[in-house]
């Protein structure tokens, strides 16, 4: 059982840990006092937790929702406020807002409480989807996107750390298959109702629909939140070093998604802000190594565990973010397929994810060498991957060789994120979780601009699309390319992809494999 779990002592039973036993855990946590107890006095139920557990489902449902329901729309709202220019920012400003928070929310949630943190991002969640669905033009709406993005920022690293709370390590594994299937649900079904919306119905009501499924998530959480075991710790916060954090993220996300596209590489503009990222990364880690309690503790992202599963996850996030951004490209030019026909083909490369990741939970639950599922997975990955860079497929090929791709890759995620939690104290499952969610959004910006910049050596600058924020490249701006010629720098992409999941594959096997404590309880059952 690993030292950094409270010990069980039954089913569903959590042993409470001293403070003096809380403070061995790890260098970082040196004082308790003040400290809430570090467990609940009796263990959840298997309905509670059930309950628990499709509340942060539906929570975390939003926040996906809202990265992919805005897309269809917007061309309906550029022509409701005649500004088309300004359309990317839609999609940018929550971006940005989204990535800058997280580490923020996962650290004030180890100071504050997870309830406080999760009432406050969903708080700020409602009231930007409030102020999109009634701006009256295209600044208030691109403001309000980028307030509904701090909160949405937020509900991730919170629910990711508030089932850390609730399940052991051990079964923790198990659940992630079903958060995997709502980032699914969300992606497919998201551009599908964003479009119904905007065409037959109203725009506004992508946002307003966030309202009532907010509420509901709030209602079936917050009673039993008093229930869920308390690892927080109240201490200073370290303010200038969240602000030097978010800074650098700003300016780095506007940069990959800018660069290559609304400008080049190599102009005054692009180099001046790699320099501010840099001058502000460097400023935040001098400012860490100064102080004793700062907002992320470097040390807190080093050892045998933390930094390779950080960098494993982040690397297969890039790796199937880019390839969703732009196989579509490779469906029309290549296969001739229609639009929609291409969105169905994106089918087996995000759902049979899911089924990996399943299955990776499985194992963790069962075995205790649950590492090498991850290994397994991303090495096929690997494989697959040289297999469609090297071979021109037939469609029906190539979707079978993408879902055992897909399949590899799954298998990273909860192998990944079980590990880093169970690496460090409970009180810090928040911070290393928030840090955890802040480089995966980073990896998946840098993946797709990455890719974006090979398509667009491989095919010729003068194809890119003004305006597309590296947000990918319209179909439309590849009218003069041929199948072969963009066969060939498709090579290019799935050669980054291969790449990515080379990276997880060694981090995968350079991370130590801990003991994970649990299972506390039996498995639940979400269909009951």
């Amino acid at each position: 059982m690993s030292k950094f779990e409270s010990q069980t002592s039954g089913a569903g039973e959590v042993r409470s840990l001293s403070a003096t036993e809380a403070a061995r855990l790890t260098d970082e946590v040196i004082e308790l006092d003040g400290a809430p107890p570090l467990a609940p006095g009796a263990a959840l139920t298997q309905s509670e937790v059930r309950t628990i557990l499709m509340s942060l489902m539906l929570t975390m449902f939003l926040a996906a929702l809202d990265q992919t329901i805005v897309a269809t729309a917007l061309p309906t709202i550029g022509a409701q406020f005649r500004d088309a220019a300004n359309l990317s920012w839609i999609i940018t400003a929550y971006l940005l807002a989204s990535t800058a928070v997280a580490p923020v929310f996962g650290t004030l949630s180890d100071i504050y409480g997870r309830k406080a943190m999760i009432v406050l991002s969903l708080s700020l969640f409602i009231a930007g989807s409030v102020m999109c669905a009634l701006a009256p033009n295209m600044t208030v709406l691109i403001i309000a996107r980028g307030v509904q993005g701090l909160g949405g920022g937020g509900i991730m690293p919170i629910v990711q750390t508030i089932i850390s709370d609730v399940v052991t390590p051990r079964e923790r594994g198990r659940y992630q298959s079903y958060f995997s299937g709502v980032w699914v649900a969300a992606g497919i079904g998201g551009p599908v109702l964003g479009g119904v919306f905007a065409e037959h119905l109203h725009w506004s009501l992508i946002f307003w629909i966030n309202v009532p499924l907010a509420a509901a998530g709030l209602g079936l959480l917050l009673p039993r939140m008093k229930r869920i075991p308390v690892f927080h710790r109240r201490r200073k916060v370290d303010w200038l070093g969240g602000v030097l954090l978010m800074a650098s993220a700003v300016i780095f996300t506007l940069l990959l998604t800018w660069g290559g596209t609304r400008l080049a590489w190599s102009s005054p503009e692009a180099l001046a802000m790699i320099g501010a990222t840099a001058l502000l990364a460097v400023g935040f880690i001098w400012h860490a190594g100064r102080i004793n309690e700062p907002f992320v503790p470097l040390p807190l992202l080093g050892g045998s565990v933390v930094p390779f599963g950080i960098l494993a996850g982040g690397c297969a996030v890039g790796a199937i973010v880019g390839l969703t951004v732009h196989l579509p490209i490779y469906y029309l030019v290549v296969y001739g397929l229609s639009a929609s026909e291409a969105g169905l083909a994106l089918i087996p490369l995000v759902a049979v994810s899911v089924l990996g990741a399943w299955t990776a939970g499985r194992v963790m639950a069962t075995l205790p060498r649950y590492k090498y599922v991850a290994i397994l997975g991303t090495g096929t990955a690997v494989a697959t991957g040289l297999l469609l860079m090297l071979v021109t497929l037939p469609l029906w090929a190539m979707l079978s060789v993408l879902s055992v791709f897909a399949f590899g890759l799954g298998t990273t995620f909860p192998v990944s994120v079980v590990s880093i939690q169970n690496a460090v104290a409970r009180p810090q499952v928040g911070t290393v979780t928030g840090a955890m969610n802040f480089f995966r959004a980073l990896m998946a910006s840098f993946a797709v601009a990455a890719m974006t910049a090979l398509l667009l050596m491989a095919l010729g600058q003068g194809m890119a699309t003004p305006g597309s924020a590296g947000h990918g490249l319209a179909a439309d701006a590849f009218h003069k390319a041929t199948a072969a010629q963009m066969i060939v720098a498709f090579r290019y992409v799935f050669g980054a992809a291969v790449a990515l999941l080379s990276v997880s594959f060694a981090c995968m096997l350079l991370m130590e494999e801990r003991p994970l404590a649990g299972p506390a309880a039996p498995p639940v059952d979400m269909a009951e």
